[in-house]
């Protein structure tokens, strides 16, 4: 261990003791910690981005028009325009592949990254807050954003849409139609499993944040190698070995959207994603616990 990781437990150690009623689990609130990253700039970017995704689609197809059947296969897209919670799905469709991991690598990457970058890091550590209460307060406010960001483009591609197209069923590619009380559900099983397998990318940036005092290259960095899971991915020469690949299951979601519910696929997309996101989470804090804060 070097000199300066012990000279910062020494510090810390002291600050702690010589605090009358200090406690730990009140540093760095989560409302503090939430309020700092919703004034951040990238926020309301993300947050617009994601908001007008909605009504660009609308705009293409009122330009183009309605969707086309090729060949008589039924896609998603294709039905796109038959109600406001078809569109809310292809909207989902078209960008869970790589949209929404852009928000999750954002959010994750810049976390601890930032804080290094611009100084202020060792500084937080000797207020004092413990180093394994930073990381938990950091990441809980990283993931509630993602998935606020995931949220919240199918809300309002399913309000925007609604408006343009009306509200009724959800048309399904397969065939049928499921009600409108039970497509809002389905969706929302959809996002939830979304979030899931894009566990994976939030922790390799969280771990890479931890690593670098450069936070575009933590999301940088996390983004590439969600691409190349996705690449490997369609490497068909892998055969079986493939199903060991977060990105193998990143549409497993379409179980959600048949007459009858299958759990199979995003069971198995599921437990895969939460076991990389495990390993990478544990790694981050054992790293950040021995690293030697100099910025």
């Amino acid at each position: 261990m070097s000199t300066n990781v012990v000279e910062n437990n020494v510090v810390e150690n002291s600050v702690i003791e010589s605090a009358p009623g200090y406690r730990a689990g009140h540093t760095l609130p989560l409302r503090v910690e939430a309020m700092r990253q919703w004034r951040r700039r990238r926020t309301m970017v993300m947050a617009v981005v994601l908001g007008a995704l909605p009504l660009i689609l609308i705009a293409a197809f009122a330009i183009g028009g309605t969707p086309g059947r090729e060949g008589g296969r039924v896609t998603l897209m294709d039905t796109a325009t038959a109600s406001g919670a078809n569109f809310a799905a292809t909207c989902l469709f078209v960008s869970a592949g790589f949209l929404l991991v852009v928000p999750v690598a954002l959010f994750c990457g810049d976390t601890v990254a930032s804080e290094a970058n611009w100084s202020s890091l060792r500084y937080l550590l000797a207020a004092p807050v413990p180093r394994a209460r930073l990381l938990w307060s950091k990441l809980a406010v990283a993931l509630a954003f993602s998935l606020a960001a995931m949220v919240l483009l199918p809300v309002v591609a399913l309000v925007t849409g609604s408006i343009a197209y009306g509200w009724g069923s959800l048309e399904l590619p397969t065939g049928g139609s499921l009600p409108a009380g039970d497509a809002i559900p389905r969706l929302a099983l959809v996002v939830a499993f979304i979030f899931v397998s894009q566990l994976v990318t939030a922790a390799l940036a969280f771990w890479l944040s931890t690593k670098t005092d450069a936070p575009l290259g933590a999301v940088g960095g996390a983004v590439g190698l969600t691409i190349v899971g996705n690449v490997l991915d369609a490497v068909t020469a892998l055969g079986s070995w493939r199903e060991f690949l977060p990105a193998h299951w990143q549409f497993a979601w379409a179980d959600a959207l048949q007459p009858q519910l299958e759990w199979g696929g995003m069971l198995k997309g599921a437990a895969v994603s939460v076991t990389y996101a495990l390993v990478l989470f544990a790694l981050a804090f054992r790293g950040f616990g021995r690293k030697d804060i100099v910025s």
